[in-house]
């Protein structure tokens, strides 16, 4: 593909991607995953205002998190037995419930580990719908495309654009939280959330493509039984756990350094120019040429990584910064969207929607456990022993792929690029 045509064969595979799921499916999926990025600085900034304590709004952010990463599984696994409708339906109200009854125990004046609970209940309940639109996307395409080679192309791109919007949201939540939290205050800023959760998550929940992940409009055949956890599966699984202990471990090194030049309010637009480069790199990854296949990318990308988080090791201010990041983050998403990508090819598709919430909660795992590892190596020896956290993340990831190369290669030949099977069309029903 030369440059002169690349972003006009981009573009044009992207609107046959919108058009086949309908402009409305991508609208209500994007607004409809806000909610769960705008949920933990949310309720970060209303407890720790609330209490006047920064420690109590940060242990609510956490169990918020923890909850959600923890439940997610679980939910994705229900809705493989009965469907994503009712559970997303139940789950939108019962978040959008959560959430402003923490806003009217903050309201009230309750101690801080009542709030930290309805925290915790909002992250129960929060919908990972990335997760699930995930799902959803190889169930359309199937339903809609007949050859093989084109279904594997718009899946592709379908998996680029959720890896996109996916990072998209997780930049522009906590910007709408900021602004929301100016403008009005932080409370104002999760009624906000919840009264999204509970228009797009229901829309969600609504929408024809919910009818193809019930359980009884795939045929048998669609894919061959099996355990969920595969070695394939598995390795996929410490990959993306890795992907998390870099987020993690970066963000501690930006804090660090930015606290040091006495700007600690920087840390997080620093942490943002990561998610630029993210989707720069995510929405471009369509244009690859299809010569250039699944495991070869993630072999490609994880090298990069390492070659992009080596500079870190010897940054000396807060200036050098920036464009380490965006480049770093041109790694991220396409290695993100790579392992998505190789999850829904090796995973048994009547379970895929445990496979994708099992992905997202383990980033969430690893970004727990590198921003500890990080900030307990940081309080020895500074910014860099942090950062050297995030390239020992980036040099396991790298050894894991040279590794499971084989074994990736071996379970791809075994599997279809994508099941055709009898999936029902998508039809308003249902």
């Amino acid at each position: 593909m030369s440059q002169s045509t690349a972003p006009t064969g981009l573009i044009a595979g992207y609107r046959e991607l919108f058009g086949q799921s309908g402009w409305p499916f991508v609208v209500i999926a994007a607004i409809a995953r806000l909610p769960l990025a705008m949920a933990q600085l949310g309720t970060l900034l209303l407890v720790a205002g609330a209490t006047g304590s920064y420690g109590a709004g940060g242990v609510s952010a956490g169990v918020l998190a923890v909850c959600n990463a923890v439940v997610a599984p679980l939910i994705g696994a229900l809705t493989d037995r009965i469907g994503q409708r009712w559970v997303l339906l139940i789950s939108s109200v019962a978040a959008a419930a959560a959430l402003l009854g923490l806003v009217a125990g903050a309201a009230a004046g309750l101690p801080w580990p009542a709030l930290a609970a309805l925290a915790g209940l909002s992250g129960i309940a929060l919908p990972q719908v990335g997760s699930l639109a995930r799902v959803r996307w190889p169930l359309m395409i199937n339903a809609a495309t007949p050859a093989a080679g084109e279904r594997r192309r718009r899946l592709e791109t379908a998996f680029s654009y959720e890896g996109t919007a996916d990072e998209a949201s997780f930049m522009l939540g906590p910007a709408l939280v900021g602004l929301g939290a100016a403008l009005i205050s932080p409370a104002g800023a999760l009624v906000a959330a919840a009264v999204m959760i509970i228009v797009f998550g229901s829309a969600f929940a609504l929408h024809p493509s919910a009818a193809l992940t019930r359980p009884e409009a795939h045929a048998p055949a669609t894919t061959p039984g099996g355990p969920v956890l595969t070695r394939a599966l598995a390795l996929l699984l410490v990959a993306m756990l890795l992907m998390g202990t870099i987020f993690g471990s970066v963000q501690t090194g930006n804090s660090v350094l930015a606290t040091q030049a006495g700007q600690p309010g920087l840390a997080g637009g620093l942490h943002a120019l990561l998610g630029v480069g993210s989707v720069i790199a995510g929405f471009s990854l369509p244009a690859l040429p299809p010569r250039f296949g699944l495991v070869g990318r993630y072999l490609a990308f994880a090298a990069a990584m390492v070659v992009l988080t080596l500079p870190l090791l010897v940054v000396g201010s807060i200036d050098q910064l920036p464009v380490l990041l965006v480049l770093l983050g041109l790694t991220v998403a396409p290695y993100m969207i790579t392992v998505f990508t190789l999850a829904e090819r090796v995973a048994d598709r009547r379970r895929l929607g445990t496979v994708m919430t099992v992905l997202a909660g383990t980033i969430g795992l690893g970004y727990a456990i590198g921003s500890t590892a990080a900030g307990q190596l940081a309080d020895l020896g500074g910014h860099r022993l942090a950062y050297a956290v995030t390239c020992a993340g980036a040099a396991c990831a790298l050894v894991l792929a040279v590794f499971g190369r084989r074994l990736l290669d071996a379970r791809l030949a075994t599997r279809p690029a994508a099941a055709t099977a009898s999936v029902a069309p998508l039809t308003p029903g249902g």
